[in-house]
């Protein structure tokens, strides 16, 4: 069973810096990506990072490029993802979402193509 658990939300004032962390375990096959997403209060999910296994390549959105960095310990059946996030702004204010997806090569920040998603954690950015 595939059980995917994010944890490292917090509240932080504007300018600051907060480190998420996804543990993601119960599967075995190659070429997995893990991906972060956020939504925030009457908006959709949104793709903020992925990382693909294959070779640690990485894709960003626009709005946190420079500003989010996504890294990862890769083991063959479970891995443990983060992702940096710094220069934090309000508009970054959202429940931060971790998800896995199998056989994805390159990673993809669109929420369809992963299929085992976390509870989420609450980020709260301050003015």
């Amino acid at each position: 069973e595939v059980q995917v658990a994010e944890s490292g939300g917090g509240l932080v004032q504007a300018g600051g810096s907060l480190r998420l962390s996804c543990a993601a375990s119960g599967f075995i096959y190659p070429g997995y990506a893990i991906g972060w997403f956020r939504q925030a209060p009457g908006k959709g999910r949104e793709g903020v990072a992925c990382i693909a296994s294959d070779d640690g390549s990485t894709d960003y959105a626009d709005s946190v490029k420079d500003r989010f960095t996504m890294s990862s310990d890769n083991g063959k059946t479970q891995t443990t993802t983060y992702l940096q996030m710094n220069n934090l702004k309000p508009e970054d204010t959202a429940v931060y979402y971790c998800a896995a997806s199998f056989h994805l090569y390159p990673c993809s920040i669109v929420p369809g193509h992963y299929g085992s998603w976390g509870q989420g954690t609450q980020v709260t950015v301050s003015t």
